[in-house]
């Protein structure tokens, strides 16, 4: 049996709702190792860092979000370590998907996972079976998709993708390391396919906003997370969009999300039948409001 890959984690101050306690920035391998997500730009976290680390030969970014990644070039600065990503912005060293990165005897393999964000990526290490997930897999909870950045359809792929790599072991972004990787990331896929269900049942009743639907499948959470909320139903419609399982209807305030197949009513967003326009209340109403044609010639 490999010897197990050394991992070291350094919690970074900066605890929040979506933090959890604070970015996790790993240390793997020994000297020189590689340092996946640096963290907040905070001097005195990149100094117990580059103290716990010792030589370093590269400095990996799962993604590039603020809590992850601005801490990138100040601990490059301090350790002399090229920085990579996959999006190569000005200043990075460009990571391919399939990429191995060699650390201590064993390979880090680069796995492009979309989905909370268009350049996320996954470092597998392969010996060990570990994954470093960034944001893909908290452990804790479950990781925001947030549009136009974030795509839940591209997002389920990545998830599939990591479980097909049958991992044991899953070092976060953000929480407690999870030793049952298979199963976290397979109970993340049986959450989103749940909250799916609950959208189109919320559908079935008729045209609805996000905001609608929100108050309907998360009654009990509250009302200050509601807006985060209303961004994960919202990726739900855009992929069921996508899928040609529903459709929007109506512009402005008026615009609502509808089962395929339905129409609703151009006046009030009540469903209506085959391919009228109004419902039957408001056909009515319409017919009332017509003003009398004139009297023909005689």
């Amino acid at each position: 049996m490999p010897p197990m890959l050394r991992v070291i984690r350094v919690l970074a101050p900066n605890p929040g709702p979506f933090t959890l306690e604070g970015t996790n920035t790993w240390i793997v391998g020994s000297s020189p190792v590689a340092v996946i997500d640096p963290g907040p730009d905070d001097p005195g976290h990149l100094r117990a860092v580059a103290t716990e680390a010792g030589a370093v030969a590269v400095i990996l970014l799962t993604h590039e979000h603020p809590d992850h990644a601005q801490g990138a070039e100040r601990l490059s600065e301090m350790t002399g370590a090229p920085v990579r990503s996959f999006g190569a912005l000005p200043g990075r060293e460009p990571l391919a998907h399939g990429e191995r990165i060699r650390v201590d005897g064993s390979a880090l393999r680069t796995v492009h996972t979309p989905g909370h964000t268009p350049d996320h990526v996954v470092f597998a290490a392969e010996e060990d079976r570990g994954l470093f997930t960034g944001d893909v897999v908290l452990g804790r909870g479950t990781s925001v998709i947030d549009p136009p950045e974030g795509d839940l359809g591209s997002y389920l792929r990545s998830l599939q993708e990591l479980v097909a790599l049958a991992p044991r072991v899953i070092y976060p972004g953000h929480g407690p390391t999870v030793f049952a990787a298979e199963a976290k990331l397979k109970e993340y896929l049986a959450h989103r396919a749940m909250r799916e269900d609950q959208v189109i049942r919320s559908l079935d009743a008729g045209p609805a906003t996000p905001a609608e639907i929100v108050r309907t499948i998360y009654a009990d959470t509250p009302e200050e997370l509601h807006p985060v909320a209303e961004r994960q139903v919202l990726a739900h419609l855009l992929k069921l969009e996508k899928e040609r399982r529903v459709v929007r209807t109506g512009v402005g305030k008026r615009e609502r999300y509808v089962l395929a197949g339905e129409r609703a009513c151009e006046r009030c967003g009540r469903p209506v039948a085959g391919g009228q326009r109004l419902c039957r209340r408001c056909s009515l109403d319409a017919l009332q409001e017509t003003p009398a044609a004139p009297d023909a010639p005689r």
